[in-house]
């Protein structure tokens, strides 16, 4: 990445600035190498832009289109993908070419294809692949549908987050192959991976595991946010106080948030707060939980959504299923997919959706839209 973008102006400051920095600058040098090294996600389009023959400068307003995911995330999910020399690799979401490249080094170029919706992404990943001595079949077109006529693949590596598990690239999937992908609501707080194998006779097994971070959302997705005066809000005005509650399940037992998300979608977790606090943008609602240290809980909430009845609702149905910290997706008849974990009475299920999350209009939130791109996302959790 010879040059990449750092945001100049404050988080919630309108309209948003950034400066590119450049490695032919000198000046750039220093501070570009500390964004690439920094241990973030690192923005490199800018609204769409060709990326090649571009200058340095300040970018006022728009948006980031593509980026670099986080490089230690992807670093774990590379180990998690396993690739072998000689393997088949489909890299669905070309961003900066940083999958691509590990792809081609470990497996070999000749069996590497890459994908992205934006073309500049994919002219400048492949002009940068080329320079590292690297000729993989680089792709411009839909991530979701892969390259059929170059299957079937023994790795296939998603690099944004889908609603569910796009079926076209369960079908490129050869033999004991296996394909990771985050899956995600329109809320940026509890990411699931989704792991892919398939035996040597061809059955499709799905694992849905709740995870810390993962991609965020690609191409025509609305993700919530929540705004600096929503979150001042939830962190200072006064609302309805109820003292002696059981404490929630903490932040480490990430498959009970997981299945929050799914089931009762909307929410966001304000991650910088030292006590828990959750908003429905969309409602105008929030819960604030403060331990009493007597191994219970003061609960204060505000706006027309009981979020605190649906955290307690959904705990109990978690607790009886055993308290999963991943869910099997079954594959239904018809298309349909669902996270599953616990049997019987004490089933805790639910239908991963076709279609991305739209957020509504809202005055406490504030939304988003993916960029028009399938490129890699920035990790999400903790947002």
């Amino acid at each position: 990445m010879p040059q990449a973008y750092v945001r100049r102006s404050a988080p919630d400051e309108t309209p948003p600035r950034w400066e590119l920095l450049d490695w032919t600058v000198p000046a750039h040098r220093e501070e570009l190498l500390r964004v690439l090294h920094s241990g973030d996600s690192v923005a490199v389009q800018h609204d769409g832009e060709p990326i090649l023959g571009r200058s340095s400068g300040i970018r006022s307003g728009g948006a980031m289109t593509a980026m670099s995911s986080v490089m230690g995330m992807t670093a774990q999910l590379l180990q998690e993908l396993d690739l072998r020399p000689g393997q088949r690799v489909l890299d669905v979401g070309t961003g900066a070419g940083v999958t691509a490249a590990v792809a081609c080094f470990v497996s070999g170029d000749a069996g590497v294809v890459t994908i992205d919706r934006d073309e500049h992404v994919t002219t400048a990943a492949a002009t940068r692949l080329t320079d590292l001595g690297y000729r993989p079949d680089v792709v411009t077109g839909d991530g979701e549908a892969g390259r059929p006529d170059k299957a079937p693949y023994d790795r296939v590596f998603v690099s944004f987050a889908v609603p569910r598990v796009p079926q076209a690239l369960v079908e490129q999937l050869a033999p004991q192959g296996r394909m990771l992908a985050t899956v995600g609501t329109s809320s940026p707080s509890w990411p699931g991976l989704a792991v892919i194998t398939t035996t040597a006779q061809g059955r499709v097994e799905g694992e849905l595991r709740a995870v810390e971070f993962g991609h965020r959302a690609g191409w025509g997705w609305t993700r919530l946010f929540l705004s600096a005066e929503f979150r001042r809000q939830m962190a200072t005005q006064e609302g309805v106080t109820v003292h002696g509650h059981r404490l929630p399940p903490p932040e480490e037992a990430r498959g009970f948030w997981l299945a929050l998300d799914h089931l009762r979608p909307g929410l966001v977790r304000d991650f910088s707060a030292e006590h828990l606090r959750i908003g429905a943008p969309e409602d105008d609602s929030w819960v604030r939980v403060i331990p009493d240290g007597d191994g219970t809980c003061s609960v204060t909430a505000c706006g027309p959504r009981a979020i605190w009845r649906e955290i307690e609702e959904v705990t109990v149905r978690w607790r009886a299923a055993g308290e999963p910290d991943s869910y099997r997706i079954a594959f239904d008849t018809g298309g349909s997919q669902r996270a599953v974990a616990g049997c019987g009475r004490n089933e805790l299920s639910w239908e991963l959706d076709h279609e991305r999350p739209r957020a509504r209009t809202s005055r406490a939130g504030i939304r988003a839209r993916a960029g028009r791109r399938d490129g890699h996302g920035e990790a999400a959790g903790r947002a």
